[in-house]
């Protein structure tokens, strides 16, 4: 039992009433866990996530068991991480028990007792190959290939499609709310609206709505896995995340504002609105790489491993730039020319607000 073996007695009667029995000896069968199983619940242990065994097994098979597969680590309380000889009451009682401390529980189960506890945790799990048909009625999700890490990979997903959410409205949120800035902080001064309707609409839908798009299909980042679990009661939109919108949008409001002030000194207010527009409209589609991370810098996670992103950037630049030399756009969106020395000088102020996030990044880091 404690090398693992799950241990069969046979002996022999001489009647059916079990009497008089002769061992003849032991039988240890051998149930290895998949060799990917022990890295998934490395990786799991990593995230944060608490693994508890529920087993029929022995208790020192099932320790031995767990040891192997890294569920119980050095010093820990081998009766909290696994529960041996349990009955359906016990599993139901430990989901409970978990339940009330906080955690979110899920339970994998494949037998018709597992059913009650299923139901019970907030996500029941039921293997697909093996598990009954109850069981799997009974829960939220069906594994259909009976392999935990399947479970980690989907956590590790989850994590990823949670993480694009809330960068992608942080993103469009501070977009809208620099374009609001500029708009607001341009009255209170008694300027000239810098932007006319038709500028916010085609920012909104190129220069904001394309690259979120791109942003809401990022890869996971590498590390997600190592990040500890989100509180329950944690908003979509944190506390970190509002300053980032507030700040953010505050920023690229005074670079466009900055374009628009000295433009309509220098040139005109025709001028002005058309190097303004493009100044805002440049600055959202740069800050997009920035928006990926909270953290890491646009060198670090690469520009290769979303290509989409990359294109759409691209394209939207070129087509910022087009709609300048196109007769029938510059009418309809009431803009004007823009000459080669401008399209250079406004790529370079575009990226101001993308350079400022970036080095914020390096410094904050440097001086955690």
């Amino acid at each position: 039992a404690q090398r693992g073996l799950r241990v069969l007695a046979i002996a022999t009667g001489k009647n059916q009433t079990e009497t008089e029995l002769t061992i003849l000896g032991l039988i240890g069968m051998a149930d290895p866990p998949r060799p990917e199983a022990i890295s998934a619940v490395a990786a799991a242990r990593r995230a944060g996530v608490h693994i508890v065994m529920i087993t029929g097994d022995h208790a020192i098979t099932a320790q031995a068991i767990a040891t192997e597969l890294g569920i119980i680590a050095d010093g820990e309380d081998a009766h909290e991480r696994v529960h041996a000889r349990a009955t359906p009451e016990d599993k139901l009682r430990i989901v409970r028990d978990w339940k009330s401390r906080g955690a979110i529980v899920a339970m994998t189960g494949d037998g018709v007792n597992d059913a009650p506890a299923l139901r019970e945790a907030h996500i029941g799990i039921a293997m697909g190959v093996a598990g009954t048909e109850v069981t799997r009625e009974a829960a939220d999700m069906i594994l259909t290939d009976d392999n935990f890490a399947s479970i980690v990979d989907a956590l590790r997903e989850g994590r990823g499609i949670f993480n694009n959410i809330r960068k992608t409205i942080t993103y469009l949120l501070a977009g809208n709310f620099a374009e609001l800035l500029v708009m607001l902080i341009a009255s209170l001064f008694m300027l000239p609206l810098p932007l006319l309707p038709l500028h916010i609409l085609w920012i909104n839908l190129v220069t904001d709505g394309l690259p979120a798009l791109a942003l809401v299909t990022d890869p996971s980042d590498p590390d997600v896995m190592k990040q500890a679990p989100r509180e329950t009661s944690e908003p979509l939109l944190g506390k970190r995340e509002w300053i980032g919108v507030i700040a953010i949008g505050l920023l690229q409001a005074l670079v466009a504002l900055a374009v628009f002030v000295w433009a309509l000194q220098a040139r005109g207010l025709e001028e002005a609105r058309n190097l303004a527009f493009t100044t805002l409209a440049f600055g959202e589609l740069f800050r997009a790489f920035g928006a990926r991370s909270n953290d890491k810098t646009i060198w670090e996670i690469g520009f290769a491993n979303n290509m989409r992103l990359l294109i759409v950037v691209l394209l939207s630049t070129i087509a910022q730039i087009y709609i300048h030399h196109v007769p029938a756009l510059q009418e309809l969106l009431q803009i004007g020319t823009l000459s080669s020395q401008d399209c250079v000088l406004l790529l370079f102020v575009g990226l101001i607000p993308l350079c400022v996030i970036e080095l914020w990044k390096m410094l904050r880091r440097t001086y955690k």
